[in-house]
């Protein structure tokens, strides 16, 4: 089975958009540079931030997202993001009636069952979570083995939380990576296990 990561672009204060649900300056860094991070043109990173981001993007198999993200987005109108095989959305509702019904996406009811759904499709490949609200109850719930930022010189004061509503105390391990891209800090945190767990 994969890796578990949560990932996420985020403020120095531990915020993924504002109060307004919007990433405010969060994605300068992804159209700053002077390197095509993918096929369409539109993402263009420093070399650093592409050395570090891409061989990770290319690992992801499965994005579990929450409803709240894919209802902003309008599930990408059906097309997972990045290039990702499948997309499972963390949900009570169940799959919009008449929206793309050939689209990749899985609509599951609980993290641990989404977790699970989307190890099954992802095989050995990466199951990338989204930071937020879905983000934090993964990682309170014990399933995340490693937590990734990108950490952008901003300061949002207030919003959604990188960590969602997450109230307890997680241990992560010394970062295994640092990256100092171009306005943006590329962090890699293993999770620590409780021991002998």
């Amino acid at each position: 089975m994969g890796k578990v990561v949560m990932y996420a672009s985020v403020s120095v204060d531990g915020f993924v958009a504002d109060e307004n649900d919007l990433p405010g300056p969060l994605f300068d860094w992804l159209t700053g540079g002077d390197v095509a991070l993918d096929e369409s043109g539109a993402l263009t990173v420093s070399q650093t931030s592409y050395d570090c981001i891409r061989p990770y993007w290319d690992q992801i198999g499965v994005t579990i997202a929450g409803r709240h993200v894919f209802d902003l987005t309008d599930g990408w109108d059906g097309k997972p993001p990045g290039g990702i095989d499948h997309v499972v959305v963390v949900t009570h509702r169940g799959r919009p009636e008449g929206w793309h019904p050939e689209a990749p996406f899985h609509f599951v009811d609980g993290v641990e069952a989404a977790v699970a759904r989307a190890q099954e499709l992802a095989g050995d490949r990466v199951v990338e979570v989204a930071a937020g609200d879905v983000g934090g109850q993964v990682l309170a719930a014990g399933l995340v083995d490693e937590v990734r930022m990108d950490v952008v010189p901003v300061v949002f004061g207030s919003g959604k939380r990188f960590f969602g509503s997450v109230d307890a105390q997680h241990l992560l391990a010394d970062p295994d990576v640092v990256v100092q891209g171009n306005r943006v800090l590329h962090l890699r945190y293993p999770v620590r296990r409780p021991s002998g767990g």
